[in-house]
């Protein structure tokens, strides 16, 4: 089932263990396999405009192979 980029946005983002994540605000799309690589918890913009980039990928967002389930709100595995 395909489901609309625009669709994922301000969609809360919980562990399967119930802990809150946040909201999405932004994504990272891979161009090449044509999928979604990340959901980020901030806007891309401030991300591209923080003085430590990669620090602050991997503090704002989540992986979305860890994606389990798309609803009202986002489930994804743990760590």
């Amino acid at each position: 089932m395909a489901i609309l980029l625009s669709e994922l946005y301000g969609k809360e983002i919980i562990t399967n263990e119930g802990k809150r994540i946040g909201m999405v605000e932004d994504a990272i799309l891979d161009f090449e396999k044509g999928a979604v690589a990340n959901l980020l918890l901030i806007k891309a913009e401030n991300l591209t405009r923080s003085e430590n980039t990669a620090m602050m990928l991997a503090k704002n967002s989540v992986k979305y192979e860890r994606v389990k389930n798309i609803a009202e709100t986002i489930i994804v595995r743990s760590k």
